[in-house]
């Protein structure tokens, strides 16, 4: 932080709070809203943070304003300051959720916000009427979404090396495979022989992998499938399978998304590895009431949606696509 009147003698929390905000939303009239300022008396703001900064923090691409490498840095930091702040006022077990204005993003594959959003949003809307969720999905590249403050939970397969993160093991899955109604594979019993060679296969896997799990345990029985192709969601592999006579895999906690397309899930005959589901999230979020919430909302969702019980924290495991 450069050294100036308003750096080192007249930036105050409020100053932080804005600068969090108008990372989290990336716009003058945004942040204003979420404040509830107006857009010139935001912009002022704006420039004193840049000013105290000496960065411009937020700058034009096109029509909407994205922020520099330095914001982008002390993001992170920015966050972990204010939500100790507001812990420190707001102790956890005398705070109204009620009155709680955050953005929560959460990141993971889509098929928890289409298996687990409308509960979640209305909950929220139920117990914490000002807290707002974000659904991101994976990326096909591995980065510190979790330090940097880009997101403040992850659910899924949590595959974080980052050594600060809590992770949180909740149970074992299975993966199932799933056709369309009517599919030949259905006529009878079907054995890996069956499996592999009924149809084609269609891969899920956010790095576009044409390889998995799958292809290992056939091996392991001289058999081979054919892969056409992979999409990036289990959701987005649902639509396909519906529409044609490709073999697809889902996770049995988002079994109802095929259902509710009136696609029909089996027993895969092979030995797959389980899939390990939990919560990762960094521990700045750990006094905060808030996020213990948004916490607590999620487990008891993923929780009774899966076949184990929560055990406790600390596994971790590696993504697979299969």
């Amino acid at each position: 932080m450069t050294q100036s009147t308003e750096a080192s003698g007249s930036l105050d929390l409020n100053l932080l709070v804005a600068l969090d905000v108008l990372l989290e939303e990336q716009s003058v009239q945004g942040a204003a809203r979420r404040l509830h300022l107006s857009e010139p008396a935001m912009s002022r703001t704006l420039g004193r943070i840049r000013k105290a900064l000496g960065d411009p923090v937020l700058v034009r691409a096109g029509r909407t304003m994205v922020p520099t490498p330095h914001a982008l840095a002390v993001r992170a930091e920015v966050s972990a300051v204010v939500e100790r702040a507001r812990a420190l006022f707001a102790p956890g077990r005398d705070t109204d959720l009620r009155t709680v204005s955050r953005t929560f993003t959460i990141i993971g594959h889509d098929a928890i916000a289409g298996v687990h959003g409308a509960t979640l949003f209305a909950r929220a809307a139920e117990e914490a009427p000002g807290i707002r969720i974000r659904f991101l999905a994976e990326s096909h590249v591995d980065a510190p979404f979790l330090r940097h403050g880009t997101a403040d939970l992850e659910v899924g397969v949590v595959d974080t090396a980052l050594p600060e993160v809590h992770v949180e093991h909740l149970h074992e899955d299975r993966m199932l495979g799933v056709v369309r109604a009517g599919h030949p594979l259905l006529d009878g019993e079907p054995t890996p022989e069956r499996y592999a060679t009924a149809a084609g296969h269609l891969n899920v896997s956010r790095r576009g992998r044409l390889h998995g799990p799958v292809d290992t345990a056939l091996a392991g029985l001289g058999l081979e499938r054919r892969v056409v192709g992979t999409v990036g969601t289990f959701p987005a592999s649902l639509f396909v399978l519906r529409d044609s006579d490709l073999i697809g895999l889902i996770t049995s906690w988002s079994a109802p998304l095929a259902t509710a397309l009136g696609l029909v899930t089996f027993d895969v005959p092979l030995d797959l590895p389980p899939v390990s589901i939990g919560l990762a999230w960094h521990p700045r979020h750990d006094a905060d009431p808030a996020h213990a919430w948004l916490r607590g909302c999620v487990r008891e969702l993923m929780s009774a949606a899966g076949p184990g019980a929560v055990v406790g924290e600390g596994s971790r495991s590696r993504r697979a696509d299969f």
